[in-house]
C-alpha cells in the first residue's frame, strides 16, 4: 500500500500539477500576465505534442533506463518548473515550461507503471494502477482547494509554490520507497533486462498480439472520445442555454467520482477479471452518454459521473491486463505507444469535433460521435470479457519474439 500511495501521489505532481494547473489558474494570471488567446492555444498544441513525444521516447528507450532513476528525475524537473512558474511573467516562458512538464508527465506514468508491475503483488496489479492512475483525479480536487482557500488570501503564485513544495515532498518520499524497494529485491535487475523489447519487436507486438493490440486501439478510442468531451462539454451547456454552475457542478461529480473509481474498479479487476472491469467503466461511459443525449439539462451530472468512472481508472486497467502477459519492461513500452494513440485519438477527435461544429453551427452532433466511439469501447470490453480466458492470439504472429521470456 505504501509503494501505490507513494506513486499515486507521483501521479498527482506529474499530471494533477504538471497538466491541469495552468488551466485552473490562467484566468487569475491572465490579471497579472498578458496570456493572450493565441498564447493558450499555442500551449494546447504543444503539451499535446510533448506529451506525445515524452510517451514514444518512453516506448522506444525507456527500457534501457532505470525507472525509479527515471522517476526521480522527472519529478525533480516537474517540481524546479512548478516553482519556477511563481516567478514568470513571460507567456513564451511561461509555454516552455509547460511544453517540459508535459513530456516529463508522460515519462512518470510509464516508471510508475513498470514499477508496479515489477515490485507489486500480481494478484493486487490491477488495484495498485488503477489506485495510482486515478491520482490525476485527486489533482483535480486539490487544484480545487488551492482556488478555493489558498489563492484568494496569497494570490496566483502561492499555487504554483505550494505545488512545488508538495512536489519537493513527493520526492523525499518516492526516494525513501526506492530504497526501500531495492533492499528488498535485489535481484530484479537482470530480469527487467531480459523481459525489455527492441524498437522492431515492440511495434511488431503491438501489431501482431492481441494484448498489445487490443490495448492500444482501446487507448485510442478512449482518446478520440474522451478528449472531446472534455474539451467541448462547457461550451456544448452553454450551447443549450443552460446554467454555467451545471458545468462546475458536472466537473465535481467527475472529480470525485474519479477519486474513489480508481480503487474499487481496480479491485473489481483484480477479484473479476479485467474484461469485466473494462466493461463497467465502458459500459457506465455508454449509458452516461445516452442519458446526456436524452435530457442535457437532467443528466449532465450523470455524464460527469460516467466520464470519471471511466477516464481515471482505465490507465491502470489497461496496464494491468497488459501485464498478465508481458513483463514490466515490455508493458511500460506497450503502455507508452498506448498513450501515443491515445493523444493521436483526442486530437483526431477534436479535429472532427471543430469540422462537425463549424459545419452544422451545433456541438449535438460531436456528442452523437462521442456517444458511438463509447459504445465501440463497451463493445470491445464485452470482446475482451468473453475471450479473457481464451489464450490465443487475435492474430497468427508470423514469427517469434522469444515470448517465453515475456508471457
Amino acid at each position: 500500500m505504501r509503494m501505490t500511495a507513494t506513486l499515486g501521489i507521483n501521479q498527482i505532481i506529474s499530471h494533477g500539477f504538471g497538466l491541469f494547473l495552468f488551466a485552473a489558474l490562467v484566468p487569475l494570471m491572465q490579471t497579472s500576465i498578458e496570456i493572450s488567446h493565441w498564447h493558450l492555444a499555442t500551449i494546447g498544441a504543444l503539451t499535446q505534442l510533448a506529451y506525445l513525444a515524452g510517451a514514444m521516447l518512453l516506448g522506444l528507450i525507456g527500457h534501457h533506463v532505470n525507472s525509479g532513476r527515471l522517476l526521480l528525475v522527472t519529478g525533480s524537473i516537474t517540481t524546479l518548473l512548478l516553482f519556477s512558474m511563481s516567478m514568470l511573467n513571460d507567456p513564451m516562458v511561461i509555454t516552455l515550461v509547460l511544453t517540459v512538464m508535459a513530456a516529463s508527465a508522460a515519462i512518470s506514468w510509464g516508471g510508475i507503471v513498470e514499477l508496479i508491475t515489477r515490485y507489486g503483488r500480481p494478484e493486487n496489479c490491477a488495484t495498485n494502477l488503477a489506485t495510482a492512475s486515478s491520482g490525476t483525479a485527486w489533482g483535480y480536487g486539490l487544484n480545487g482547494m488551492l482556488i478555493l482557500l489558498v489563492i484568494p488570501l496569497f494570490g496566483w503564485r502561492s499555487g504554483w509554490i505550494l505545488a512545488g513544495a508538495l512536489g519537493a515532498a513527493t520526492l523525499l518520499l518516492t526516494l525513501s520507497l526506492l530504497r526501500s524497494l531495492k533492499q528488498r529485491h535485489e535481484n530484479h535487475l537482470a530480469e527487467e533486462s531480459s523481459a525489455a523489447l527492441s524498437p522492431l519487436q515492440l511495434f511488431s507486438t503491438i501489431v501482431r498480439e492481441r494484448t498489445a493490440f487490443c490495448a492500444c486501439l482501446i487507448c485510442f478510442l478512449v482518446g478520440a472520445s474522451a478528449m472531446p468531451f472534455s474539451t467541448w462539454l462547457n461550451t456544448y451547456l452553454a450551447e443549450l442555454a443552460l446554467p454555467p454552475a451545471l458545468g462546475g457542478y458536472t466537473w465535481t461529480v467527475t472529480g470525485l467520482t474519479g477519486m474513489a473509481a480508481g480503487f474499487l474498479i481496480g479491485k473489481l479487476a483484480d477479484r473479476r477479471g479485467h474484461g469485466q472491469a473494462l466493461l463497467v467503466v465502458f459500459g457506465g461511459f455508454a449509458l452516461s452518454l445516452l442519458a446526456l443525449a436524452y435530457s442535457p439539462e437532467k443528466f449532465a451530472a450523470v455524464a460527469g459521473f460516467g466520464y470519471g468512472l471511466m477516464y481515471f481508472p482505465m490507465w491502470g486497467i489497461i496496464a494491468g491486463w497488459v501485464s498478465k502477459q508481458y513483463g514490466s519492461k515490455a508493458t511500460m513500452q506497450i503502455n507508452g505507444i498506448g498513450m501515443v494513440t491515445f493523444g493521436l485519438g483526442g486530437a483526431l477527435g477534436n479535429l472532427v469535433a471543430g469540422a462537425v461544429r463549424e459545419s452544422s453551427g451545433s456541438l449535438e452532433g460531436v456528442y452523437v460521435m462521442i456517444t458511438g466511439l463509447a459504445i465501440m469501447l463497451a463493445c470491445a470490453a464485452g470482446y475482451i470479457c468473453l475471450t479473457e480466458r481464451e489464450p490465443k492470439p487475435l492474430f497468427r504472429p508470423t514469427f517469434c519474439l522469444n515470448m517465453g521470456m515475456l508471457r
